[in-house]
């Protein structure tokens, strides 16, 4: 449109984004008057915060018809969810830490996991209330539920119902963005036909109820955004206080279930500081007052409810948990002692030339210095000194001088116990022994390699001498006492109980007594290591004296204990070592995957597999895909529309557009930093950990559907709803196609190979279609899971004076071995499998049990135990039958025995010898394995 010479252009009616100023070129060379009209009061009362183009979104003002398709699609959410929620009938993954928790839970046992204890409450609530006793210990994947009747379907209900939520959370968070009703049952839809959300809410995980809390907070916090961008009226209202209020309690709850949470606090965090940055520019309707009870109001609703909230769930989590378990090794000697039965009576606070101590290790969670009468393979092969975690006879050592006391005309008082009747402080720098009272052997190092940290700054620490043995010149140590460590002035100056941190330092060769996390094999019971270290760091080579007894320190002595560390105390230490264990989890793992490949969907997580049936975490591939196409879009649209806004195009006075922006940023922003922050973490990472950022990402997607179809004018497509609405259905009538394709990954269901052949469309999606069979009929012949009880064969011993006898399993149906059928006409009947203890002279002739007899007998034999077994096959007649005439079990079927010595846990990585890469490969990818195994910290 030409202007007229002379005028200026009429000022827009909306306010443009901002940018920088341009210089105006005047029309004419007379000079220009401006008068300026002062606005009316009435005008400057309309200025305020208030968002263009919002409407009050509140979905508890939906249309009648909204909640009939939102009752309808939670309804099939539920029935997709909850479909055969019973399979399979045995741990699955990470159940084994999960629900093991839940054990501990009732049983009360302490124990340390990295991630905050809401989901696993929740979990022990529901089996508690289904009768669940505790006695299950959820030790391996694969093991059965149903023989020991564990209620694991109601501990999977939980789940699977939080699962459930997400469903209408979605559609109602659609609706407060102000998306159309089908949009909504669109992103609604996705969900529930989502294969990886479905996964995990099947079982006993917490990504489902991690999911639904951060579902929940982004819905409370995008209907309290909502109120909020309505403008000063709504402020402090009843509906705006509610959902303010919901956000605080939604981001507790997300952080009470894993720390992914924080994530989700920063999202809610980065828009609160941008609505109080704009609050900050409306100086007609804010004012510093009011702007400073906007502030309060979101202070105490998004920070102390969530602190409060997070903070009483570990109180309840105290309460639960009063004895002592396989995590209280984890914590400090303090914290201990606040556990039942391992509270300490009031022990003497000086320790003289004569104590009877016990002495722990201050950096490793307090073990025991300890022996036992057993020597070292190697080295030296002396007896053996430990870490032991326990309280033990075995941790007792009595402090000796250097030298023996000498009492009247020089008469030397001999042994260890010469100090009983005399009190002689240990000050610091004092020379001293430690006398083992069980096995008469004093603490003592030389120049020898440790026997597995062969490090040539670490020498050998032993138990060295024998009863009435004087000892020699390595047994000798150093009192170092450390003074800023050292609790009061006296535990500065000498030994005092608990509180003097102290260092000994070995006389002879200058090293310190030395501990640290690695374990001796099973020689040595797995035990931790002691060495003497040179330059050993600080906190590895701290001591103190926890237990003390002297015959003079009885009666009125000065006593010390633990200080009870209270509820914050160990509210605190719980914290730290949860960070420090989580970081901590930087092992390999054979599932793991890193943020790169996530949105893509490169790689799943085998979670299970058995009677050729496989649990494999693999998201849909459309929705996946889709919705990352959806981030890359709206960050190519923002891309354009800055570099738009730079050039002074005027987008943002566009309604429409200045919404797309912002309402899809928002989610966006959510996304991201749910993603991004993974990169920064060296940890263990698995494909489960993009779920919330996954949620947004499908929330961005239909937000950008509706806008597309249903907002943006001059496209057509506004105008013709049913091209937006046909490709709609389209588009989730072929995920719910995909859907189907990959549900028995999902459900646990039978499959054939060729059907698992067809759908892996990349290498990488590494479940194994081996583990199937070739057809649906061939089920028929496998035994489910579940239904065959397994029978535990009888052991007949007949006594045969102190000789080790064969031992003969009564015959027992052979797990694995089909009957003969029409198929198999030549196959034998397999009765049962035998094992025999066989008896061989030196030549390898095999004796039979009269001749084992005699040799016992006439003492002419010696037998020992070689370590492998020949297993035969017999049918009803005694005829062993070639092992090639038997079908073999499914390698999943039944693993080795994990607690038997040598054997290796399911997931354990193993090292073969000749083994071809892809048969590596292939072994590995059978073997489901827990997400946390490469840690002590969730065992």
């Amino acid at each position: 449109m030409a202007r007229k010479a002379g005028k200026s252009p009429a000022p827009p009616t909306t306010r443009p984004a901002p940018g920088p100023a341009m210089p105006i070129e005047p029309t004419s060379l007379q000079p220009q008057t401006t008068i300026t009209k002062k606005p009316s009061k009435s005008k400057l009362k309309k200025k305020s915060y208030a968002s263009e183009g919002v409407r009050d979104n509140d979905i508890f003002l939906l249309p009648g018809s909204d909640y009939q398709i939102l009752g309808l699609i939670t309804i099939i959410g539920a029935l997709v969810r909850l479909f055969r929620i019973y399979q399979p009938t045995s741990v699955v993954f990470d159940e084994v830490h999960f629900g093991g928790f839940a054990s501990k839970y009732i049983k009360g046992k302490f124990f340390m996991d990295v991630h905050p204890p809401l989901a696993k409450l929740l979990i022990t609530l529901a089996g508690w209330l289904a009768g669940f006793d505790g006695d299950f210990d959820f030790k391996d994947i694969g093991k059965d539920y149903l023989e020991p009747q564990v209620p694991y379907v109601a501990m999977r209900m939980l789940p699977a119902v939080l699962g459930i939520a997400t469903i209408p959370f979605m559609f109602l968070s659609l609706k407060a963005l102000g998306c159309r009703t089908f949009t909504a049952a669109m992103g609604a839809a996705l969900l529930i036909f989502e294969n990886g959300l479905l996964t995990q809410s099947r079982l006993i995980l917490l990504d489902s109820p991690l999911v639904v809390c951060t579902a929940f907070t982004a819905l409370a916090f995008i209907c309290f955004s909502n109120q909020h961008e309505l403008g000063p009226d709504r402020a402090f209202d009843a509906s705006w206080w509610f959902w303010l209020t919901a956000t605080g309690l939604g981001l507790g709850a997300t952080v009470s279930v894993k720390w992914v949470g924080l994530f989700t606090i920063a999202w809610v965090g980065v828009i609160t500081l941008l609505q109080l940055w704009v609050l900050l520019a409306d100086t007609q309707n804010v004012t510093p007052r009011k702007w400073l009870k906007h502030f309060f109001a979101r202070a105490f609703c998004l920070i102390v409810l969530p602190v409060f909230f997070y903070v009483g769930m570990f109180g309840i989590h105290f309460l639960c948990l009063v004895n002592p378990g396989d995590g209280d090794g984890f914590m400090s000697s303090e914290f201990q002692a606040t556990l039942n039965n391992k509270a300490m009576a009031d022990t003497p606070a000086d320790v003289i030339f004569g104590s009877e101590i016990s002495l722990r290790h201050w950096n490793t969670q307090g073990g025991y210095l300890h022996s036992h009468a057993h020597m070292y393979p190697t080295g030296s092969k002396q007896q053996q000194i430990t870490l032991y975690p326990h309280k033990d006879e075995n941790n007792v050592w009595l402090l000796e001088n250097q030298t023996q006391p000498v009492i009247g005309e020089n008469q030397t008082i001999a042994g260890p116990r010469a100090w009983a009747n005399m009190t002689e402080y240990i000050k610091d720098g004092d020379v001293l022994r430690l006398y083992h009272t069980t096995t008469h052997r004093r603490l003592h190092s030389h120049d020898q390699r440790p026997p597995v940290t062969e490090a040539d700054w670490q020498q050998e620490v032993t138990a060295y001498g024998y009863e009435g043995f004087e000892g020699d010149a390595n047994d000798f140590f150093r009192v170092e006492i450390i003074k800023h460590m050292s609790d009061g002035a006296l535990a500065k100056e000498r030994l005092r109980t608990i509180q003097t941190k102290f260092k000994l330092v070995h006389i002879m060769s200058g090293c310190v007594l030395f501990s640290h996390k690695v374990k001796l094999p099973d020689w040595g019971f797995e035990q931790q290591e002691v060495t003497c270290a040179k330059g050993g760091t600080l906190p590895n080579s701290v001591w103190y004296v926890e237990q003390n007894y002297h015959p003079l320190l009885e009666g009125d002595v000065e006593k010390v204990n633990y200080r009870n560390p209270g509820f914050f105390g160990k509210f605190w230490e719980l914290q730290k070592v949860m960070w420090k264990t989580n970081a901590g989890l930087v092992e390999s793992h054979a599932w793991d995957s890193r943020p790169t490949s996530w949105p893509i969907l490169r790689r799943g997580i085998n979670f299970w597999g058995k009677d050729h049936r496989q649990i494999y975490l693999l998201g849909n591939p459309v929705i996946w895909w889709s919705s990352t196409l959806a981030i890359l879009a709206y960050v190519a649209f923002k891309a354009l529309a800055v570099i738009r806004w730079q050039r002074s195009c005027n987008d943002y006075s566009n309604v429409t557009f200045k919404r797309f922006d912002y309402e899809i940023g928002q989610t966006v922003l959510g996304w991201a930093l749910h993603y991004f922050p993974f990169f920064l973490m060296a940890r263990q990472l698995f494909l489960h950990h993009y779920f919330p950022a996954l949620y947004f990402a499908i929330m961005a997607l239909c937000q950008i559907y509706d806008f597309g179809f249903h907002r943006v004018s001059g496209l057509g497509l506004r105008e013709n709803p049913m091209i937006g609405r046909s490709l709609a259905v389209l588009f989730v009538a072929f995920s719910i196609g995909v859907f189907t394709l990959y549900a028995p990954l999902a459900y646990g269901n039978r499959w054939t190979q060729n059907e698992c052949k067809m759908v892996k469309l990349f290498d990488t999606w590494d479940f194994d279609c081996s583990t199937f069979l070739n057809d649906y009929s061939e089920y028929a012949n496998i035994v489910p899971e579940g239904d065959a009880k397994p029978t535990v064969p009888s052991l007949q011993i007949p006594s045969n004076k102190g000789a080790e006898e064969a031992v003969t399993p009564q015959a027992q149906p052979a797990a694995g071995i089909p009957p003969p059928d029409a198929e198999h006409p030549n196959q034998q009947k397999v009765l049962g499998r035998e094992e025999r203890v066989e008896y061989r002279d030196q030549d390898g002739n095999l004796l039979d049990d009269a001749q084992v007899s005699a040799l016992l007998a006439e003492g002419k034999a010696s037998f020992s135990t070689k370590y492998e077994t020949e297993t035969k096959v017999v049918d009803e007649h005694g005829n062993i039958i070639p092992e090639s005439a038997v079908a073999p079990e499914h390698p999943d079927a039944e693993g080795a025995n994990p607690d038997t010595k040598g054997n290796v846990k399911p997931g354990t990585e193993v090292p073969r010898a000749e083994v071809s890469l892809d048969d590596s490969r292939e072994e590995q990818l059978r073997m489901a394995k827990p997400a946390s195994d490469a840690s002590e910290a969730t065992k």
